[in-house]
Parts: structure tokens; C-alpha cells; sequence
């Protein structure tokens, strides 16, 4: 009986891993990791978030439909070109089977989705990348689709705003890819010589031909916090310059330090700070 009442007891709770009926029983995507801080927390909450971890601050991708339901007036958006299909103009592998895959994982045609909209009220011509469709990268199609959005943004004397997401150059269609860094960059500057307003939001990633073309020549240049942005990559320029680089190489907060940004702005205030822009340029046209 005294042995019973001095028994040492065990520090530890017994844990019982669940069965794989359980695991099972659990539905796909109710929750959702940060991959900078590691925090776990339910998708519905992060979507009301704007996908942006609560703890860290983390901006998570966004699809096309997702960032232009968070940027535009409700139910004020119509598209452009909505049935402008890619061609295989190199007979590269496989290439078409991709197209058709990409096409029925995210709903969409093509890697960008353009039309017209309303932000705050303020008419204007928007272009939105989406990472999901072959990483973003821009092909013939991409291409045209925003240097056709330039010149109906000329046209209707509507300032462009363009969210890029985007891996570079479409490599399946070889120089044809390539010739959409002149393409959009002319259309741009048509806008620049009409004074019509271009905004460029760099998103997580926007590198290679991309980068290097349409989404800098802005008017005004705004990234999320984070974003990667750059050409070529960090190994790739190591390699080449033969120096180690800074840790915050080609981070949103490192090209606004170094003058290729005008601002870095969280997804949660990119509306409200699209508005105010939109609102002074439109005081400008009134006022000469």
C-alpha cells in the first residue's frame, strides 16, 4: 500500500498515432504551412488574408482570378482575347500535351489573363500573370495579349496596370518568345509618348525576359515584400562576376534600396495604394 502511494508517475502522455482511415477522413487543403516561419494555419483564414501569413508576412502566389477579384470594383472586369491560343511553331516535345494539361489545372488559355476594370471607381486596363500556367513564362500569346492590352489602353486613354509572375521566356517557342521582350516594350513606349499611365506590380517570381522587358519600364514600379526579381540567376552571377552576393540579392527591399522600385507595398494595402495613384494621375489629366 506505501509502495502504491509513493509510485513515481510517468511525466509523459501516451500519444496514439491516427489510423490511415482517420488521416484519410481529413479533407485535402483545410490547412496550409507558411515556408518561411512554418506556421500552420487554416486556408479559409489565409484567403481572407489576402494569402499573406499573419505571423511572418509571407506572400503566398496568387492565382489570376484570385488577384483580380482583390484588386478590382466587384463585377467590373472584362476580358480581352479570351480565345487567343498558343501554336507549337517549333514541334517541340510534348509541348501542346503541356499547353492542354496547364489549360485544364488552372481554367485559364494562356499564362496571362488581360481586359478592362475598376479600381476604385477609376477606369483602367489590367493585365495579371499567373505562375501557374507553364511558371508564367511568355510565349507568343503572353506577348501579343499585352501589347494588345497597351494599345487599348491607348485607345480608351486608360491607365495599364500589369501584375507580373513570371519565369522568363517561354523556351518551347525559341526566338519567337524572345521577340516579345521588343514587342511589348514598343507598345509601352507608344504609351509612354501619349503620356497614358503604366503601372508595373512585380510579384513572386518576375525574372529572365520578363523582367527585363515589359514589367520595369513602369511609369511607376511597385513590388510585393519579398518578391524575387531579377535576370539571370544568383549561382549564374557568382559564377560570372566571381564575388559572393548579399543575402537580400534580388529581393523586392534590395532593388528599392538600389533605385530599380519606387515602392514595395503589402498585397493587403496594394488596392487602397492603386487608388491613390489612379486618383492623383486623373487630377493631373483634369487640371493639364
Amino acid at each position: 500500500m506505501l509502495k502504491d502511494l509513493f509510485k513515481k508517475q510517468r511525466k509523459y502522455a501516451t500519444i496514439t498515432m491516427p489510423s490511415e482511415q482517420a488521416k484519410r477522413e481529413i479533407p485535402e487543403g483545410i490547412m496550409q504551412k507558411c515556408p518561411k516561419c512554418g506556421t500552420i494555419m487554416y486556408a479559409k483564414e489565409l484567403e481572407k488574408n489576402m494569402k499573406v501569413c499573419k505571423a511572418c508576412g509571407y506572400h503566398f502566389s496568387m492565382s489570376a482570378p484570385e488577384r483580380i477579384r482583390a484588386t478590382v470594383d466587384e463585377g467590373r472586369f472584362f476580358e480581352y482575347d479570351v480565345d487567343m491560343l498558343s501554336e507549337d511553331p517549333l514541334g517541340f516535345p510534348d509541348y501542346r500535351k503541356k499547353l492542354k494539361s496547364d489549360m485544364e489545372k488552372t481554367n485559364l488559355n494562356e499564362a496571362v489573363v488581360t481586359g478592362e476594370g475598376t479600381i476604385g471607381g477609376y477606369p483602367a486596363v489590367i493585365g495579371v500573370m499567373d505562375s501557374r500556367f507553364r511558371m508564367g513564362s511568355m510565349g507568343s500569346v503572353v506577348g501579343e495579349k499585352i501589347a494588345r492590352a497597351a494599345e487599348k489602353a491607348v485607345t480608351k486613354r486608360y491607365p495599364f496596370i500589369l501584375f507580373s509572375a513570371s519565369g522568363g521566356a517561354r523556351m518551347q517557342e525559341g526566338v519567337l518568345s524572345l521577340m516579345q521582350m521588343a514587342k511589348t516594350s514598343a507598345a509601352l513606349e507608344r504609351m509612354h509618348r501619349e503620356k497614358v499611365l503604366f503601372i508595373s506590380v512585380l510579384t513572386n517570381p518576375t525574372t529572365g525576359g520578363v523582367s527585363a522587358s515589359f514589367a520595369s519600364l513602369g511609369d511607376i514600379n511597385i513590388a510585393e515584400p519579398g518578391a524575387l526579381i531579377g535576370f539571370a540567376g544568383r549561382r549564374v552571377i557568382e559564377q560570372t562576376v566571381r564575388q559572393k552576393l548579399p543575402e537580400d540579392f534580388q529581393t523586392a527591399e534590395f532593388l528599392l534600396k538600389h533605385g530599380q522600385l519606387d515602392m514595395v507595398v503589402p498585397r493587403t494595402e496594394l488596392r487602397e495604394m492603386l487608388i491613390r495613384l489612379l486618383d492623383l494621375h486623373a487630377y493631373g489629366r483634369e487640371h493639364g
